[in-house]
């Protein structure tokens, strides 16, 4: 199998997750509505197994849901660690796309 093939992302929409080809490392997601009708996705949980790790793959599966998010002009809420702690800070470019509640201000 190439290298390109190996770390290819398939979208699986029944089981909710983004993953490698072979199943081994994938991103879970939930899909959520908010008040304004569009959906939000909710990226839950990032798992790479330790004989794949430092590959990139991990990032990988991020830049999948992200530009499948985008796609679908849904918004995305970063619940797993890894997205929030470790991919946007470095790819900050995909932080336009977070979820964000409206903040009502009191007028006092």
């Amino acid at each position: 199998m190439a290298e390109e093939e190996k770390n290819k992302i398939i979208w699986n929409e029944k089981e909710k997750k983004f993953e490698t080809a072979d199943k081994k490392a994938y991103l879970d997601y939930e899909l959520r509505g908010d008040d304004g009708g569009k959906a939000v996705m909710d990226i839950t949980h990032t798992y790479v197994p330790p004989g794949k790790r430092g590959l990139g793959l991990a990032a990988h599966l991020c830049v999948a849901a992200f530009s499948h998010a985008q796609n679908h002009s849904f918004s995305v809420i970063p619940t797993c660690s890894y997205v929030s702690d470790t991919f946007l800070p470095r790819n900050p470019t995909w932080s336009s796309i977070l979820y964000k509640e409206d903040v009502v201000k009191s007028s006092m």
